[in-house]
């Protein structure tokens, strides 16, 4: 499957053929991670209360049992970098044989460039972890948005994407729940581990989900767009 270079008027067609709710849910991702951004930075005392108050109540202890530190740090690993390489790299080795490379450019700049977006507002908005003495405390990295919470919802949102023609409509409910399940999985033991907070987790779904339907949009992506896989 041979596929074209994106050119001005294939990205117009694609804008106009996305849903007015995807549209939505893009514009409203990005503009929660600004407005959490936003509150992080100038030091918003609701907003911060409510992280402590949070972070206090979820936070599984400095004297947690060493089982239950391998539990969540299991848990939390499918948010890792080096996870979605070796389960997208295959992936895309495939769509490579296919030559479908419009499907490789959006996948790649979907899930591999959520990170270093992720770490450029995390030394934008500067925000200190909490200091938790087996929790934040122990990194020197900053934490807003969380770079594990943006990457599972990266994730999720490209094997949803892309799996979807693929997909009968009582498989699709059943991989959406476990997508989400596993979303707010790794999001909640980041706040049991200490290592973030709440507003930093919400600030990561936001920031992956929208990220990965900002380039879907673009390089159209989308079910029935050119950059989609044809329904089986």
């Amino acid at each position: 499957m041979s596929v074209p270079p994106v050119g001005t008027a294939d990205v117009t067609r694609a804008r106009a053929a996305v849903p007015a709710g995807l549209v939505v849910a893009t514009v409203a991702g990005f503009a929660l991670v600004a407005l959490l951004g936003a509150g992080v930075r100038t030091g918003f005392a609701p907003q911060l209360r409510l992280d402590a108050a949070v972070s206090e109540a979820l936070y599984a202890g400095d004297d947690r049992a060493r089982a239950l530190d391998w539990l969540l740090e299991t848990l939390t690993a499918p948010g890792l970098s080096a996870v979605r390489l070796v389960l997208l790299l295959p992936v895309v080795v495939w769509l490579a044989r296919r030559r479908a490379w419009r499907t490789v450019a959006w996948v790649v700049l979907s899930a591999g460039l959520v990170s270093p977006v992720t770490a450029l507002l995390k030394d934008y908005f500067g925000r200190v972890r909490p200091p938790f003495d087996d929790g934040g405390a122990r990194y020197e990295s900053l934490s807003y948005p969380s770079g594990h919470s943006s990457g599972i919802a990266a994730l999720v949102t490209v094997a949803l994407v892309l799996a979807w023609p693929w997909l009968t409509s009582a498989s699709r409910r059943l991989w959406a729940t476990a997508g989400v399940v596993l979303v707010v999985l790794v999001g909640l033991t980041r706040m049991w581990l200490g290592v973030h907070y709440l507003s930093d987790v919400l600030g990561g779904w936001a920031l992956g989900l929208s990220w990965c339907l900002l380039v879907a949009v673009l390089l159209d992506a989308l079910p029935g767009g050119r950059a989609a896989l044809p329904p089986r």
